[in-house]
């Protein structure tokens, strides 16, 4: 499954209300992104003792070159598992939503090894994510620990889900929005709802709506869920060139509010 089912117009669902098209992130640029903000998540190794049971362990990580890193101890369950099977997976989730399952997770597996010898870009990486981590990192039962990505699981809620390739995931990056999408949907929908409305009306089939709430902005758009006579629909705008920064998006707000008054009159 490698597009959103939500997108895709079936039997039963009615056609979507905006250009399926358009530019929208990839499921790697969508896990990419995930990933780069949070800092937390679940290895899973294969246990020593009781032998062969996938163990679960709390742990924190950072990102080099697209590869999990782990300041991890010889003393721990998960470290013993890996000395003797470096095969493990590392379960990313993001949280804070009445309904967990809506919420996107990516799961990456692949063979996690010791990193010997140099290892300055592995301690750098996870410095800047864990600062405190300096002060045990050269404890003599710590060490860097490297999961090398094999394959990448994504979810991003209901509908929206693909297994993707190394090589799609190398070659994505993060959104440049990210950090700063959940502050922005906030201010869209506190202070612009009625903007929202005229988007929906000047640019795509969700005419005859009542209200519109901003759920998502990336680099190339944002998403809006449209009330329409028939329930909540889902509706994507592009921008007119992908955006970099938050005042990116607010002039490209107001050049779309603009253009959408003069439409409509």
């Amino acid at each position: 499954m490698s597009e959103d089912a939500h997108a895709r117009p079936t039997r039963d669902a009615p056609e979507p209300l905006y250009d399926v098209n358009i530019p929208t992130p990839t499921h790697a640029e969508r896990a990419r992104t995930l990933v780069a903000q949070i800092s937390t998540g679940t290895l899973c190794t294969l246990a020593l003792e009781p032998e062969g049971y996938p163990y679960g362990s709390f742990v924190t990580f950072a990102f080099d070159d697209g590869n999990p890193i782990f300041l991890i101890s010889e003393l721990a369950e998960h470290t013993k598992n890996l000395a003797r099977d470096p095969r493990a997976s590392l379960l990313v989730a993001e949280g804070g939503s009445a309904d967990p399952l809506a919420n996107g997770r990516v799961t990456i597996l692949g063979p996690c090894t010791r990193v010997e010898g140099n290892c300055g870009s592995a301690r750098a990486a996870f410095f800047a994510a864990h600062p405190n981590s300096r002060y045990y990192a050269d404890f003599r039962d710590f060490a860097f620990w490297k999961l090398h990505v094999d394959y990448v699981r994504y979810i991003g809620g209901y509908g929206r889900m693909s297994w993707i390739t190394k090589a799609d995931w190398r070659a994505a990056e993060p959104d440049p929005l990210g950090p700063s999408a959940a502050d922005m949907i906030a201010h869209m929908n506190a202070d612009h709802a009625d903007a929202m409305v005229l988007y929906c009306k000047a640019f795509s089939k969700a005419t005859e709506i009542t209200s519109a709430s901003m759920t998502g902005v990336d680099r190339y758009g944002f998403d809006m869920s449209a009330m329409t006579p028939k329930g909540p629909r889902p509706v994507r705008l592009a921008f007119d060139k992908p955006v970099s920064t938050p005042e990116d998006v607010r002039a490209a707000l107001i050049f779309m509010v603009k253009d959408a008054r003069s439409k409509l009159g």
